[in-house]
C-alpha cells in the first residue's frame, strides 16, 4: 500500500467515548491520521507492521495503544499530570507514540533494539512536532541495568511477544517503587496467571489487576495486566540478555 492509498482514517467517536470515556480532539485526530500516513509510507522499506487497513490500523494500533492505559479516570489523571512512561520493544511506536500524542504532560521514552525502527520513530518524532518523545536503542535487559533507566519511570508498557513472566522481568527493574508496569497481551490463561503471580513477586512487584475485554470492531479477547512495583527489584534482575525469554522464571 503506498502513501497514496493510505485513505482516511475512521473518526469512531462514538465508540473512543463508549470504551474510554474519552475521544480524541480534531488536532489530536490530525496527528493520528498523520501518523498512519508516516507508517504506511514507511512500511514500503522497512517490515513496520502487517496492519494497514484504516479500520484495522484504528483498532489495533491506536484503540489498542490507549485502552491500557486510558480506560481507568486514575491512569487518565496521572498522566494528564505528567508521568515518565517507557514503551519496551516499540516497534513502529505502539503504543508508545499514541500516549505520547495524548498526554502531552508526560515524558515517553520509546525503547528498541532495531536501529531502523528507532530512526523511523525519530522521523514521526519529528514530522508530528512531537515535544515529549524520546527514543533509545538497546536490549531491555541491559537498558533496565543502567542508572540512568533503572527504577527511573512511573509506568512501564510492553506490547506482550514473549511469555508473561519475560515481560514481567523486562518491565519492573525499569519502574520506580509504587509505579506500574502494564502487559498488553491477546489471549491470558490460568496457568499463566500462575505464572505470572509468581515472577512479579520475584521481581519486587504484585499482580494488582487483570483487565479482559473485548475490541470494538474485530470482537476480538484482550487482555491488561496491571503490576505494581511494591519494592525494589534485586539487582540480579534482569538477567543477561535472551536468558528471561530462554529460562522464564
Amino acid at each position: 500500500m503506498s502513501l497514496e492509498a493510505a485513505s482516511t482514517l475512521p473518526e469512531m467517536i462514538e465508540v473512543w467515548q463508549q470504551t474510554l470515556n474519552w475521544q480524541p480532539t480534531n488536532e489530536e485526530q490530525n496527528q493520528f491520521q498523520k501518523l498512519y500516513e508516516l507508517v504506511i509510507d514507511a512500511n514500503r522499506y522497512l517490515n513496520l507492521t502487517r496492519i494497514t487497513e484504516p479500520s484495522e490500523f484504528w483498532e489495533k494500533h491506536l484503540w489498542d495503544s490507549l485502552v491500557g492505559v486510558a480506560q481507568k479516570q486514575q491512569f487518565m489523571d496521572g498522566l494528564n499530570q505528567g508521568l515518565s512512561v517507557i514503551d519496551i520493544g516499540t516497534g513502529a511506536g505502539f503504543p508508545g507514540l499514541p500516549i505520547s500524542l495524548i498526554f502531552p504532560n508526560s515524558q515517553v521514552t520509546l525503547l528498541d533494539s532495531t536501529r531502523k525502527k528507532i530512526n523511523f520513530i525519530d522521523s514521526v518524532i519529528d514530522g508530528l512536532g512531537i515535544k515529549n518523545a524520546q527514543t533509545v536503542v538497546g536490549r531491555v535487559e541491559e537498558i533496565g541495568q543502567e542508572i540512568k533507566h533503572r527504577e527511573s519511570y512511573d509506568l512501564a508498557v510492553i506490547r506482550a511477544v514473549g511469555s508473561v513472566s519475560a515481560c514481567a522481568e523486562y518491565c519492573l527493574p525499569l519502574v520506580k517503587k509504587g509505579g506500574l508496569a502494564v502487559i498488553y497481551r491477546g489471549s491470558f490463561t490460568e496457568e499463566e496467571k500462575q505464572s505470572l503471580e509468581n515472577s512479579v513477586n520475584i521481581l519486587g512487584g504484585k499482580v494488582e489487576l487483570i483487565e479482559e475485554f473485548t475490541t470494538p470492531l474485530s470482537h476480538s479477547i484482550r487482555h491488561c495486566l496491571f503490576l505494581r512495583k511494591v519494592k525494589h527489584t534485586p539487582v540480579s534482575f534482569p538477567r543477561p540478555v535472551g536468558i528471561p525469554k530462554q529460562k522464564p522464571l
